[in-house]
């Protein structure tokens, strides 16, 4: 009896497979059986990928912009409404949010290094006017957690505590939680108390290994666990690779499978 997947999986093309052109691993990650995660838009030829009948699962909903000041909010919107004909074109339910625009190098546009009570109330509103948009164009706006210590130094509402509290204190359809285990593992941790806290936000679920950033298996962090506890959660949606390929990525894409597999 053959076994398979538990969950809908997803694998990121930023990614994996460097050595294809960027539509040809669209195609390699769809003929492999899985979605496919994008990250900014404006980087790729929008009718190539449509071209491909690819699934994707989510993509970067903004091109510029912050959270929790009035220039950036207001940027943040306007390239958010830009952003949801391209993710309907490609069929994509999921759009990226951070706590502010990241550069080339996954670093913060404008870093910040704590969090006021003023920014924690306009990003709650941010939040708010996002799922407007998001429920009126049937789209899921999702904030993701990011790490300080190690890949994003100076991005404000980083740890997976604080996008949780936000996420839920907005308590709507069109924003939910997308919560990156990798993220979480550094400096927070407790990832299966994480899961269970956040299980009714939650809008889409990221992995990658700690140390490395890679696949499944070669780190610290007990992925078969983690799927069990979804399981027994009944989580029913998708978990997407955003990982490197610690040798070549069709070995990654096995392994990612078989820790999601119960």
């Amino acid at each position: 009896m053959t076994s398979i997947p538990s969950f809908s999986l997803a694998a990121c093309a930023e990614m994996l497979f460097q050595e294809l052109s960027f539509v040809e691993r669209v195609r390699r990650i769809d003929a492999l059986g899985f979605m496919v995660e994008i990250w900014d838009w404006t980087r790729h030829d929008i009718d190539a990928l449509a071209g491909t009948g690819a699934t994707f699962s989510s993509m970067t909903g903004y091109i510029h912009g912050r959270l929790a000041d009035e220039a950036g909010t207001e940027e943040l919107l306007a390239t958010a409404a830009r952003s949801i004909p391209v993710a309907r074109r490609l069929g994509i339910p999921r759009l990226n949010l951070h706590g502010t625009g990241l550069n080339a190098q996954g670093l913060p546009v404008t870093p910040c290094w704590g969090e006021t009570g003023e920014m924690w109330i306009r990003a709650r509103d941010t939040l708010n006017r996002l799922a407007d948009l998001g429920e009126a164009n049937d789209v899921v706006f999702v904030l993701e957690n990011l790490n300080a210590a190690v890949d994003h130094p100076g991005v404000p509402f980083g740890k997976a505590k604080d996008c949780l509290a936000l996420v839920r204190s907005v308590g709507r359809a069109g924003c939910r939680l997308m919560l990156d285990l990798y993220h979480a593992q550094i400096g927070e941790g407790n990832l299966i108390g994480l899961l269970r806290e956040a299980l009714p936000y939650i809008g889409e679920i990221q992995v990658a290994d700690v140390p490395g950033r890679c696949e499944p298996g070669t780190g610290e962090i007990n992925y078969p666990a983690i799927a069990r506890e979804l399981g027994r959660l009944g989580y029913g949606g998708t978990i997407g690779l955003e990982a490197w390929a610690s040798e070549d990525s069709e070995k990654a894409l096995e392994r990612f499978r078989a820790a999601f597999t119960l």
